[in-house]
Parts: C-alpha cells; structure tokens; sequence
C-alpha cells in the first residue's frame, strides 16, 4: 500500500484539516480486512443502513459503540469448551473489530440482530441553524436604516 503525504494540504487549505484527517485513517486503515462482510444502505434522504453478516455470533458476543463520530462494532466469539474435527471450516469463529467513521451529525437509531445479519440504523439530524434558509431581499439598505 502507498503512504501518501498530506502536508502540502494542511499547509495551503485552512479548516479542511478534518477533511485530510479522513483521507490520512482511510489510507492507513489496515484493521478492516474485509471481514466480517457489510453493506451500507440508503434508505432515505437522511437514513442509512449498515447490514454486517455476522454468523454464528449471538447478541452477547456482539458490541456497538458510538463514540463521537466514530462507530465500533466488535465481535468477541466465546471460547467453544468440546473440541470439534472439521473435514472443512468455511465459516469463521473469530472476533472482529470494525470501525465505521461517521459524517457529522450522523447519529445511531439502534440495532437488531435477524438470522445472522446485524442492522445498524442511523440517521443524519443536521440543525436547523446549519439547514439552508432563504434570505428575503428588501428594497431598503438595512444598515442605513439603523443609523
């Protein structure tokens, strides 16, 4: 994998910082290898859906947590006391660790585990005071009115 340097950005654009942040963890991310498998839905205008297939787990082996705008979903397998022979193992028994980086304002409704899928809702609140507004024009200059 290519390391990519950033600096030139964080010396020449002032208040992206955040943005080459984000571009610095999804380069170096090299935790999330792929499993366990998930899709990220849009459900509507500002609701999404992470489905992650999570076979074989059950809901006390599985953790979600939000912490500012990052999203942590770990899978701890519970050690199995009978030993087993496989002829072969295609489904994993191992833990996970996936992080998910959340926009701003992207908040978790909640989860539900359904045969073997787990469903994280989330939905995007942006406040009103950020929401875009219409600006009446007047025919009169305000400031000089105040004088």
């Amino acid at each position: 994998m290519r390391n990519y340097d950033l600096t030139p950005l964080y010396r020449s654009a002032i208040g992206f910082d955040r943005l080459a942040q984000l571009a610095e963890h999804a380069a170096a991310n090299n935790g999330n290898t792929g499993y366990p498998p998930y899709n990220i839905e849009l459900l509507g205008e500002n609701r999404y859906r992470i489905t992650m297939a999570v076979a074989g787990f059950s809901m006390d082996e599985l953790e979600i947590s939000s912490e500012g705008e990052k999203l942590l979903v770990k899978g701890n397998k519970a050690e199995i006391q009978s030993e087993r022979k496989y002829l072969y193992q295609g489904i994993a028994e191992r833990g996970f660790e996936r992080t998910f980086q959340l926009a701003d304002y992207v908040t978790v409704l909640g989860a539900s585990l359904e045969n073997g899928l787990l469903n994280i809702d989330l939905v995007r609140e942006i406040p009103e005071a950020l929401k875009p507004r219409k600006i009446e024009i007047s025919s009169s200059r305000l400031l000089d009115n105040q004088s």
